[in-house]
């Protein structure tokens, strides 16, 4: 087994690192879920991307990796769920065939996308083979008003985005059980000392049901709420306004240890464009990969040679994690109690 290392840094800024907060090492439980990320490519620069997606990046799937991903996923029976992300997935290497491999295999295969990508060239089928071949659709919904949205993510983008899903009802997303749409609230970036939490998701997902339907006949299964975590853009944002360490204590002292159990690190796998293995989509960001015993970065490669996916015992932790297991908890599927 691989054990990555937790933080041992000494406080910073006053800030308890994650693994004295919980008193023991945060450990990996059997692998579950494959979250890969193909690429940087997208058709949208929002303000909130940790991943710093925009139309000007290149980076993408090879496709040595592709390969690799998809046997791995037709050889460990223990995957349920293949979740596809970017940037915008759908428009970098690999997306097609990864979707239908884990389809193909009977995983349960989330596509992360912007809604916003049916309306490029190229792409104007999307809402079909999404339906086609039953992908659960997680799409960004920052606010059920347009100005929010737009001010998050760019002009006309809201107006794109109920045009999308409105497309998806058509063809019965919503409503079919076989084809979920989910939608994720995330908060504006914070520009104050005036930090808050995530709303309750319960109640917000009532409100966005309730304004959806009454303005566009629009019906979805679940809202998640994530929290902005300082990292990428919100990063740097955060610094340039002196509000990074304040926002990370902000986080910590709203730290729920009732959360910790459901983290999304612990049962799954991150994965990069060049086929190397985080804890989460949140570390990969800040480029912690998970090491091998020799210092070396674990790959795909290295697990299809160990013949498992369970090669590793902890994870590696930071202060961002606090963003994870702040309130209700965040994550890539919404609060975690």
């Amino acid at each position: 087994m691989v054990s990555s290392a937790p933080s041992t840094t000494a406080p910073r800024n006053g800030i308890t690192p994650f693994t004295t907060k919980l008193q023991a090492p945060l450990t990996k439980q059997p692998i579950t879920t494959l979250q890969i990320n193909l690429g940087r490519r997208c058709n949208l620069a929002c303000t909130h991307c940790h991943v710093e997606a925009g139309p000007k990046r290149t980076e993408e799937l090879s496709p040595e990796v592709c390969d690799q991903l998809i046997e791995i996923i037709r050889r460990f029976p223990q995957i349920e769920t293949v979740d596809l992300t970017g940037g915008a997935p759908e428009m970098n290497y690999g997306f097609r065939p990864l979707a239908e491999a884990a389809r193909q295999a009977g995983k349960a295969v989330i596509v992360r996308s912007n809604l916003t990508i049916f309306f490029e060239p190229g792409f104007e089928d999307l809402p079909e083979y999404f339906a086609q071949h039953q992908l659960r659709v997680v799409a960004s919904m920052p606010c059920y008003l347009e100005d929010n949205v737009d001010k998050q993510r760019g002009a006309g983008v809201y107006s794109s985005s109920i045009r999308a899903l409105q497309k998806l009802n058509e063809l019965g997303y919503g409503e079919d059980p076989a084809l979920l749409l989910d939608l994720v609230y995330n908060p504006q970036v914070p520009r104050t000392e005036k930090f808050s939490l995530t709303p309750d998701q319960q109640k917000l997902q009532q409100d966005y049901k309730a304004y959806l339907e009454d303005h566009f006949g629009i019906v979805f299964n679940h809202l998640f709420t994530i929290t902005n975590l300082p990292i990428g853009r919100v990063k740097q944002y955060l610094a340039a306004k002196s509000l990074y360490w304040p926002y990370v204590q902000f986080l910590e002292a709203n730290h729920n240890g009732g959360t910790v159990a459901n983290l999304m690190c612990r049962n799954q796998l991150s994965i990069d464009y060049l086929g190397n293995i985080y804890d989460c989509d949140f570390n990969q960001m800040e480029h912690l990969a998970s090491k091998m015993p020799n210092g070396t970065a674990l790959t795909v490669a290295h697990l299809l040679e160990a013949g498992s996916l369970d090669v590793l015992e902890e994870i590696q932790t930071r202060p961002y994690c606090y963003g994870c297991t702040a309130g209700s908890g965040s994550s890539c599927g919404g609060a975690l109690v």
